[in-house]
């Protein structure tokens, strides 16, 4: 599987009483898909998959590809705990028609390289579908390096990985040693550097309420290869891409830049709590901000 341009890691609409308000996600499968987004991952971490119940996590797979149809790939994530729990989400996603899995690294456990590859492994044996790997030692606090490549180098179902680690040394390794495995990037502040060594696409939670900006990053450089463009565009971004990392508010400004949007997202699910009203100005001023430099450099072009 070839993945190309912008995936976005979907959000969850809730209701007030932390209900899934299903209406208002299938309004998001939609806005995306109108608005030009390569594809859709279910389950990540900007979807609260680990706030939420593995019944709901199911309903949600089957529920999703109904409403794309066919237009854009779907990628579900298999992110739990243990590796049963997993390869559950797994067979399921498989069952309901995904196109490829995300495969993280189990939180909390502190897996090393070769149980982070075992585990890997068993979840492609039991769903046999393509894999984006989903490298975050931020949030798992370890690495996905060498060993685990070279020991998930034994199924060609490993064809990508979404790179998080914001260390520049990981991803020219991967760039220079592992040219086999689709560099997409996980790091936002950092897309223009992805795209110089070759990512061609990006997985990005902004692209929920702001797929226009980065839709013109991605074509500008992997498809444009304008990268004196790309600069500009990546400039005008950047202090989005503040707001979004600063403070631990990531999902909440997510959530909240959909609802601006016109499609409310509702509040996250606890423990995380809503942006209050000072934080909500700030994000509506940046992204306002960021629109019209963007739509000024593309009709310069």
């Amino acid at each position: 599987m070839r993945f190309e341009g912008i995936y976005t890691p979907i959000v969850t609409p809730y209701n007030a009483d932390f209900s899934i308000n299903r209406d208002r996600f299938a309004n998001t499968v939609e806005h995306l898909i109108s608005h030009g987004v390569s594809g859709i991952v279910l389950a990540g971490t900007t979807g609260e998959y680990y706030a939420q119940t593995a019944e709901e996590r199911i309903g949600l797979m089957a529920f999703t590809m109904e409403r794309i149809k066919g237009r854009v790939p779907l990628i579900i994530g298999t992110g739990a705990m243990a590796t049963a729990e997993s390869i559950t989400y797994a067979e399921e996603a498989k069952k309901a028609g995904a196109d490829a899995l995300l495969i993280a690294t189990p939180p909390y456990a502190y897996p090393t390289e070769r149980e982070i590859a075992l585990h890997a492994l068993a979840i492609d044996r039991a769903a046999n579908l393509p894999v984006m790997l989903y490298n975050y030692p931020g949030r798992m606090s370890v690495n996905m390096g060498a060993e685990t490549f070279d020991r998930l180098g034994r199924s060609p179902n490993f064809c990508a990985i979404k790179e998080s680690s914001g260390d520049p040394n990981q991803l020219h390794m991967l760039a220079r040693d592992y040219p086999h495995i689709q560099l997409s990037c996980g790091m936002d502040d950092q897309a223009l550097e992805f795209f110089a060594w070759g990512a061609r696409s990006w997985v990005c939670a902004g692209s929920n309420f702001a797929p226009e900006a980065h839709i013109a990053l991605y074509k500008a450089c992997a498809v444009e290869g304008n990268f004196d463009k790309g600069r500009r565009i990546m400039s005008a971004m950047l202090p989005l891409l503040r707001v979004l990392e600063q403070g631990g508010k990531f999902v909440q400004c997510i959530k909240h830049g959909l609802t601006l949007r016109g499609i409310e997202a509702g509040p996250p699910r606890r423990p995380l709590q809503p942006l209050n009203k000072d934080e909500k100005r700030e994000l509506a001023e940046v992204i306002k901000t960021m629109n019209v430099a963007i739509n000024a450099i593309e009709k310069e072009a």
